[in-house]
């Protein structure tokens, strides 16, 4: 999305990406009935083998175009706060809190904090959890 050649290019595209306009495409999706709405944003297929037990409750709904855990903080949480946000929500969906999501997912978008600027990459890598100590009591 970053071309030093092309300013001009580059600043259409920083405005689309800021303003989550690239994200209208999805709207497909959801009437496939791929994804929903609300619910955890998808993630990359690489880092399924990765996630611990908790980690894999998130994929117990269909994923969304918006979730908590981008109202809550967007590109500016760790992904340990991403997953409870997202597993969170699992254990507790209805229609009442995806409204309050969508809601903040509009004013989000007309007042964009937490997009980074530089590069506009989304977010560090996902590298899994670090492995558990076994300690005996």
């Amino acid at each position: 999305m970053y071309d030093q050649t092309n300013p001009v290019l580059s600043n259409f595209c920083f405005f689309l990406r800021r303003h989550s306009i690239d994200e209208l495409p999805q709207l497909i999706n959801i009437l496939r009935g791929d994804m929903a709405l609300v619910g955890p944003r998808p993630l990359l297929e690489e880092y399924l083998p990765l996630y611990n037990n908790f980690q894999r409750k998130r994929h117990q709904v269909r994923p969304g175009i918006t979730g908590l855990a981008q109202i809550q903080g967007r590109n500016a949480i760790s992904w340990e706060k991403k997953f409870d946000l997202d597993v969170w929500y699992t254990q507790h969906i209805s229609f009442s809190l995806d409204r309050k999501i969508l809601l903040k997912s509009l004013r989000a978008v007309w007042s964009p904090i937490n997009v980074r600027e530089q590069g506009l990459h989304d977010h560090e890598k996902f590298r899994g959890n670090p492995p558990l100590l076994n300690v005996q009591l």
